[in-house]
């Protein structure tokens, strides 16, 4: 779900969830996607900015676009792409580590919170 109230831009809230569905295989090596312009009109969002999700992820090598086709799932290797989504959870937790111990909380404190906020997703 694309939200305008997310501090990400909507090409990279695209992009991650594009590649969410890669890494739990709702997108396979290989299956077209829908093409630009049918993306944007499902979204209700500029041709622009999902040309830029798809050209981002063409960059980082998760699609390939082939002229007069369409885009589709570039082989991936899922172990590769876990990866890259666990690095950018330890970034995460790292900032919100520093944070809370700039007010003093406790470890238990954290992972209490942690474990309530994991809850409810």
């Amino acid at each position: 779900m694309i939200s305008n109230s997310s501090d990400k831009p909507i090409y990279e809230q695209i992009m991650l969830q594009m590649k969410d569905l890669m890494i739990k295989g709702e997108l396979a090596e290989g299956e077209l996607l829908p093409s630009i312009r049918t993306l944007a009109r499902e979204l209700q969002i500029s041709v622009i900015t999902t040309k830029r999700a798809y050209d981002e992820l063409e960059r980082d090598g998760f699609l390939v676009s082939v002229p007069g086709k369409g885009s589709y799932v570039a082989a991936q290797n899922k172990e590769l792409l876990r990866e890259t989504r666990l690095r950018l959870v330890e970034e995460k937790l790292g900032e919100a580590v520093a944070a809370a111990k700039t007010i003093g909380l406790t470890l238990e404190e954290i992972q209490d919170m942690l474990r309530l906020l994991y809850e409810e997703v």
